[in-house]
Formats: structure tokens, C-alpha cells, sequence
């Protein structure tokens, strides 16, 4: 591979590392490409974006990142990136599913914000609730806590609602 194939190669990929709100390697050496295709539908499905880089690449991607040294460490053998743009624990719901029919899939480590999780940590994360399911939860709570005045239990939920828009707004 020529140098400036690799240099954009690691350009990319320290683009989507600060995009993604959660990273996780994976080592998938024995995976048949047929395998490698269903794991891949069943990451798009979620939003998740899964590609294959080599170990040096991503040191380099991962050089100006927040706990880049302890994912360094996860960086042997065949190495694969999930990027979870929207929903952080979006990829380790779908790797904890496929690596229960796939033992050639094994999950080596996760950064969500900045935050490092090792290979035993996957179900708990994978058992975590996405944002959308947090969301719902918080509405829940606070149309419990005011049901009791409609007129508040309505201004409160277009608050909450007028809120996170402007929250996705600035995120854009």
C-alpha cells in the first residue's frame, strides 16, 4: 500500500473516531465472507458503520483521541472497527447477538466517550438502553411526576421535546 493511500486511509478514520459517539475492535479472523457480509447488513441496519483497518492505521487515527492508549492495546491480530455515529451501544447489541451463532467473532474492547471497556464488559453494554429507549424512559418519568395538571403535563412535554431538538440541532 502506497503512503498516501495510507495517510488518507488514517485521515478517514480519525474523522469517523470523532463522529462517533462509540468504537468498538473486534477481531474476526475465521469469519467466511459470507459472514463478514450478514455481520455488516446486520451493523447498517442499526446505523453502524463496521470496517476493516490495519493495526498501525488506527494507532495513528487514534493518536489525537481521548483514552487512545488503552485502545491501543486492543490492537493485535485482525482488528475491526464498528463506529456507532447515532447510538453508542448500538454495535455491542448486534456483536453480542452475532457472536452467539459465530465464536469467530470476538469483541476486544469499546470507547464511548472517552470511556474504555475490556472484552468482559460486552454484556453489559450490550444490555444497556439505546438513546431513543432513554428518552422515552425520561418522558415517562416526567408525565408520571406532573399528570396530575394536563395543562403543565403538555407544556412540560413541548419543553422536553422543543429541548432535545435544539440539542440535535447543535450536534449537526
Amino acid at each position: 500500500m502506497k503512503r498516501d493511500t495510507k495517510e488518507q486511509i488514517v485521515q478517514e478514520v480519525a474523522e469517523k473516531i470523532k463522529r462517533s459517539q462509540g468504537i468498538y475492535l473486534t477481531e474476526f479472523q475465521g469469519l467466511s465472507v459470507a459472514k463478514m457480509a450478514e455481520l455488516r447488513r446486520e451493523f447498517r441496519k442499526v446505523g453502524v458503520e463496521y470496517r476493516v483497518v490495519k493495526n498501525t492505521l488506527i494507532k495513528q487515527a487514534l493518536k489525537d483521541q481521548a483514552g487512545a492508549d488503552k485502545l491501543a492495546a486492543g490492537l493485535k491480530s485482525t482488528t475491526a472497527v464498528a463506529f456507532g455515529y447515532d447510538d453508542p451501544v448500538a454495535p455491542a447489541k448486534v456483536i453480542r447477538k452475532f457472536s452467539k451463532t459465530n465464536d469467530a467473532l470476538k469483541f476486544k474492547m469499546a470507547s464511548i466517550d472517552g470511556i474504555v471497556f475490556g472484552a468482559d464488559q460486552l454484556p453489559m453494554l450490550s444490555e444497556m438502553l439505546t438513546k431513543t429507549e432513554n428518552i422515552g424512559r425520561a418522558a415517562g418519568l416526567i408525565n408520571g411526576v406532573v399528570s396530575s395538571v394536563p395543562m403543565v403535563v403538555n407544556a412540560v412535554m413541548r419543553n422536553l421535546v422543543c429541548a432535545l431538538d435544539q440539542i440535535a440541532q447543535q450536534k449537526k
